[in-house]
């Protein structure tokens, strides 16, 4: 029990008698100085108030002259004379002067109906212009002026003077003081005589404390420049002597109480120097032992490692600047102890006690650092996740979203240059009404620029937002699916470029809206086509197959049903086939076997599997091509599957004796493939639906074909990344195939 509080209180010990004795150690260092004295007499601060005694006795004793004596010796010479009238200026300028200062008084002095004031500003005037022609014509004058202001000057000086006496005889009561000259038998002491002992025989350490030899010149301050110095040439000797301090001097005098006090503040003081060097070595004998975490901070370790690492950094560096700071204080408070000991000595606790307790705050933190670092990459995380990393990364996302946003507001120049006009205005304005607060004077002009500025800006605004605000409201009927009125365009600026933009995207919506309902109903269509083109060949099938079971049944007729469920059975196939090649090909997932391929010799092989069909029709076909060889880089195979089903339409489709024109030509760096022929059905206008999956031209769907042709065809152009192209002339049907040619 008795370690373990040993070893809790163990750094907090430690960490008082460190604080303890680094105050010691500082108020030795601000203080020893002072204190380093045998005693308050060979102190600076007594050496300057003796210097001062010295000056007052010089001044009361070695000088002391009577005014009226002083004013005797005044003298005034020739130089002096030249100077004050180079002082005063040019006698011309000086009248000149005079006249102007006086005559403004005398007019005003007349015009007020006042002669009597008049003619005293013109005595006075009279009076100074005779004084100072009388300076410089006379020098007998003017060194009767000069004696008179160095009168005045002596009378302050030794007026001054006297205002030092009191310290003087203060002095006096205190230091005793013997000087003589060896020049001269003039003694000067305020020691008494006793007996039959020389005066200066009383100056000896059995009667006196403190004993310095001092020198004195009697040289009299504050009067040189005033008096003729000459005239005291024989008592211009230095004047030597001691000071001394009496032993029977009372205890209650100023000097032996700054003498105790002194006594006493030396010895605390080194006796509060040496306890802390006491207290500093056993520190360092028990730091080690000491600077061990105990237990309980053990527990507070979780939480404080929870705290970002740079508020836990600027915790560590206010515990350790609080400690040195509290030390320093109670350090200062030894220089006022004495003379309050009770306050000033809880003062000093106090703060040691605080001292204390923030540096063993520092150092628990410190060990706590030290573990912290040893693991380098853990610390370099801790710290990417501090308070200041975090506000860094913030900072600089702020700057980069600022800059963003300056940048975006002149994405269009004019939004720009209008935004950077309006706010020169506003704070125009803003400048302009902080004038007028300090000259109201202006205050219709600014009204007047109010008007004319801020009235026209106002209504820019309101009709600016209300075209953004029918904007919105576009956007929202779009948002929701209603594409709803065209909004007006008028002029050239951003919102109108919206606006035509939203015009754009409502016509958009629209068009998508009718291809939606085109869809539809093509969807419908779609699935009505193959139910009904699966659904024809398979009844027949099951019908055939149902008289197949039949016991009457004869051969021939058996052969027959055979032949009708052979034939749709394979017209069955065909559709399956080509229902699946329409998926791939509209997914896309169809490789292509490129080859330089002769298109012109492709068609014609193409017409020739073809020959006996078109000999048995009423067709009349056309063929012709612009060059004999004309070569593109595609699919011979899946090429020739879009020439069969465009042929095969042609023969299903075509009105009986009609003409087919089929034509290749070039177009600059293009092959196009021309079908034309008179179609035998009614068409339509909207030729796109050809395209679509069983779609076919006859739409009682009487005729053979799957409907999947033509859109298996645009596929495998566009895979070719050609472009299949059908329009219809009334009856008149067209199909162009446009390929990039090879050279």
């Amino acid at each position: 029990m008795a370690t373990k509080l040993k070893n809790k209180l163990g750094i907090g010990l430690w960490a008082a008698l460190f604080s303890f004795g680094l105050s010691g150690l500082l108020s030795l260092f601000s203080l020893g100085s002072h204190y380093v004295h045998r005693d308050y007499f060979h102190t600076p601060e007594f050496r300057s108030e003796l210097d001062q005694f010295a000056q007052y006795v010089n001044l009361f004793e070695l000088n002391n002259i009577t005014l009226e004596k002083a004013k005797q010796s005044i003298t005034v010479s020739d130089d002096e004379i030249e100077n004050y009238r180079e002082e005063m200026g040019d006698l011309t300028i000086q009248i000149s002067s005079l006249d102007e200062q006086y005559q403004s008084r005398i007019e005003e002095a007349l015009a007020a109906g006042n002669p009597g004031a008049a003619d005293i500003y013109k005595a006075e005037r009279d009076k100074k212009i005779d004084d100072v022609t009388k300076v410089y014509g006379s020098d007998d004058y003017a060194r009767a002026k000069l004696t008179a202001e160095k009168e005045r000057q002596l009378e302050g000086v030794f007026k001054e003077r006297e205002q030092y006496r009191t310290d003087f005889l203060k002095y006096k009561d205190q230091i005793q003081y013997y000087f003589e000259s060896s020049l001269s038998d003039n003694v000067y002491t305020n020691l008494k005589a006793s007996g039959d002992t020389p005066v200066q025989e009383q100056i000896n350490f059995s009667n006196m404390r403190y004993i310095t030899n001092y020198s004195i010149s009697n040289e009299p301050p504050g009067y040189k420049g005033l008096l003729d110095m000459e005239l005291y040439a024989d008592t211009m000797i230095p004047y030597k002597g001691q000071f001394a301090v009496a032993r029977n001097l009372s205890s209650a005098s100023p000097i032996m109480t700054e003498y105790h006090a002194y006594k006493r503040e030396q010895m605390t003081l080194w006796t509060y120097a040496l306890a802390s060097i006491a207290a500093l070595i056993l520190c360092a004998i028990r730091a080690k032992q000491a600077m061990a975490i105990p237990s309980s901070a053990n527990r507070w370790r979780v939480y404080y490692n929870k705290l970002p690492m740079d508020v836990r950094a600027l915790l560590a560096v206010s515990t350790s600047i609080c400690a040195i700071s509290l030390i320093a204080s109670a350090s200062d408070q030894f220089l006022y102890l004495f003379s309050n000991p009770f306050v000033y000595g809880w003062k000093m606790v106090i703060r040691i006690a605080a001292a204390s307790i923030c540096l063993a705050a520092s150092l628990i933190q410190g060990r706590i650092w030290v573990a912290q670092f040893k693991d380098g990459p853990a610390a370099k995380k801790d710290w990417a996740n501090g308070l200041l990393p975090r506000t860094g990364r913030r900072i600089r996302l702020l700057c980069a979203l600022a800059k963003q946003h300056v940048a975006d507001a002149f994405l269009h120049k004019s939004i720009g240059v209008q935004l950077l006009t309006l706010l020169a205005i506003i704070y125009g304005l803003g400048a302009a009404s902080w004038i007028i607060s300090l000259h109201p004077a202006l205050m219709i002009a600014y009204a007047i620029m109010l008007a004319g500025a801020g009235i026209p800006i106002v209504m820019l605004i309101v009709r600016k937002a209300g075209y953004f605000n029918r904007i919105v409201l576009q956007a929202n009927e779009l948002a929701a699916g209603k594409p709803g009125q065209e909004l007006p365009v008028s002029g050239q600026s951003v919102l109108a470029m919206l606006a035509s933009h939203m015009n754009a995207l409502t016509n958009g919506v629209k068009l998508l809206q009718n291809e939606q309902a085109k869809s539809e109903r093509l969807k419908t269509e779609l699935i009505t086509n193959v139910s009904h083109d699966l659904r024809t060949p398979l009844t027949s099938i099951i019908t055939y197959t149902e008289l197949l079971k039949k016991e009457d049944v004869s051969a021939e007729d058996k052969l027959a049903y055979i032949e009708i469920i052979d034939r749709k059975s394979k017209r069955l196939k065909v559709l399956i086939d080509d229902l699946f090649e329409a998926s791939k090909m509209a997914s896309g997932n169809v490789e292509l076997a490129k080859d330089k391929v002769d298109l012109v010799q492709l068609l014609q092989q193409t017409l020739a599997e073809y020959d006996d069909m078109i000999r048995d029709s009423s067709l009349q076909f056309r063929f012709s091509a612009a060059e004999e060889q004309v070569y593109a880089y595609v699919d011979g195979q899946k090429l020739w599957r879009v020439f069969d089903n465009l042929i095969g339409n042609i023969l299903k489709y075509a009105l009986d004796r009609t003409r087919v024109y089929i034509s290749i030509r070039t177009l600059d760096n293009q092959a196009v493939i021309s079908f034309k022929n008179v179609s035998r059905y009614e068409i339509g206008d909207n030729a796109d639906e050809l395209f679509e999956r069983f779609t076919r031209g006859d739409s009682s769907r009487h005729t053979e074909g799957s409907g999947l042709g033509l859109a298996i065809s645009k596929s495998i152009v566009d895979l070719h990344e050609g472009n299949l192209e059908i329009s219809v002339d009334g009856d008149l049907f067209k199909a162009n195939i446009s390929l990039q040619r090879m050279e």
